[in-house]
């Protein structure tokens, strides 16, 4: 019989903010910051838990999800398009601009689609997903590989409504992925070099009936850690599929977790205000900000930054 799973300490409020759709965080050894995006407001963020340094960036579209790359730049993924974007000053403090080059076009002939989330995979090579964003929510959204070496290869994974959960295992032969609407986290052998994907399988089945899986991360003991779209939550799973463990805070949507600090002990989570009425947004009015937690020991895994070097 599986275990119990152990309840650790409640999320805190670690940077307060606003954030219609706060997505994607990550921790950035190199800049030491956290790095979220606003989606529908079209910022990229950063934030110093150490220093309070926050910067931000206005980009001409809304940004679905984001890499560091080993240049130093960020590969974008904006609404219908992938961007390579250079900060004036990634160290900087308030607004700064951004420089974009476009890298290719996303499902240029689908109208009711947009990139959603994303991160690299562990060869350096950015795997992303895209969305329906109409009323009806077809299945209609992809998940797709792009590589300077290779360019855009999409992945025979099944269509979806909105492409979520995007994680590596530590290996990086293992992909986890889901329709966030079948409430289902897949995960299926994954190679990157050939972009090619096999043995599709389920992973959790999220059971409770207020929480939609959102956006994940794998840790150092190869556990994967969902934040829980509705349920204000993030859960933590064993390579088996375990529930090991349940951190909440007072925003009920939690949108992505991430793992760093200094210590590599911290897990951070962003969180939105779409989709909250009056009531519920004076109900948890901390919606749109940050929260965080100190673990008992270091479980962070450095996110692989994309390979743009020259091919």
């Amino acid at each position: 019989m599986p275990s119990e799973p152990v309840s650790i300490d409640n999320l805190q409020l670690a940077h307060p903010h606003s954030a219609t759709l706060g997505e994607g965080i990550q921790w950035h050894g190199p800049s030491q910051r956290w790095w979220w995006a606003d989606i529908e407001s079209g910022v990229l963020n950063a934030w110093s838990g150490d220093t309070g340094a926050a910067l931000s960036c206005r980009l001409p579209d809304r940004l679905g999800c984001f890499a560091h790359t080993r240049s130093g730049k960020l590969i974008l993924g904006l609404a219908k398009r992938l961007c390579l974007g250079q900060l004036t000053d990634p160290l900087a403090q308030g607004p700064v601009n951004m420089a974009l080059t476009q890298l290719a076009a996303v499902d240029p002939a689908e109208s009711r689609t947009r990139v959603n989330d994303g991160r690299c995979d562990r060869r350096g090579y950015f795997v992303f997903g895209t969305m329906n964003e109409a009323a009806e929510k077809r299945p209609i959204g992809s998940f797709y590989q792009y590589s300077l070496k290779h360019g855009l290869r999409r992945l025979a994974l099944p269509a979806v409504a909105i492409a979520n959960s995007i994680a590596f295992s530590l290996d990086g032969r293992t992909m986890y992925f889901c329709d966030t609407l079948s409430r289902v986290i897949q995960q299926c052998d994954y190679d990157a070099e050939a972009a090619q994907v096999s043995n599709i399988r389920p992973f959790v089945t999220v059971t409770d009936k207020h929480a939609w899986p959102d956006g994940s991360v794998v840790d150092a003991e190869g556990c994967l850690w969902n934040a829980q779209w509705g349920a204000g939550q993030v859960c933590r799973y064993s390579p088996d599929g375990e529930l090991l463990q349940r951190a909440a805070g007072a925003a009920p949507h939690s949108s992505c977790p991430a793992l760093g600090g200094k210590r590599g002990d911290e897990l951070m989570v962003s969180t939105a205000r779409a989709d909250l009425n009056r009531e519920a947004l004076a109900a948890a009015p901390q919606s749109g900000s940050l929260f965080g937690l100190r673990l008992p020991r270091a479980l962070a895994v450095p996110e692989t930054l994309f390979d743009d070097e020259p091919v």
